[in-house]
């Protein structure tokens, strides 16, 4: 059930699924496949995250450079980058350094594979 992708950093992202992943009801998750999902459902469990992901998931091309995210929460750059370092450890967003910004886009698929885990049908 768990896949690794590759970030910009090189460094392995557990994602939880691929197409074929079981659903949570259906058998019984393994130690892995839980770490992993908790770590998922950890970064996704605060209310500036969730609009992080809501945000760039909405904005063209579904990528958004940290400059354009402090006006929407109201919060410092530094405040919006820890959120967003989370979000890209989890596997959630990717991050590309493009001169002095970093972009940030929401990884293909990531929340299809959240999705499809806790879904109760195959």
């Amino acid at each position: 059930m768990s896949v690794a992708v590759t970030s910009q950093s090189s460094r392995e992202l557990p994602l939880l699924a691929d197409e074929c992943c079981t659903p949570l009801l259906r058998e019984p998750l393994t130690a892995s496949q839980a770490a992993d999902l908790a770590r998922i459902l950890k970064a996704l469990a605060d209310p500036t995250r969730l609009r992080l992901v809501s945000i760039v998931a909405a904005h063209e091309g579904t990528e958004a450079c940290v400059c354009e995210l402090t006006d929407p929460l109201g919060l410092t750059q530094p405040t919006i980058s820890h959120h967003l370092k989370i979000l890209v450890d989890a596997g959630i967003f990717t991050r590309e350094q493009r001169g002095k910004w970093a972009y940030y886009a929401l990884v293909p698929r990531a929340l299809d594979a959240l999705s499809a885990v806790l879904s109760t049908t195959a």
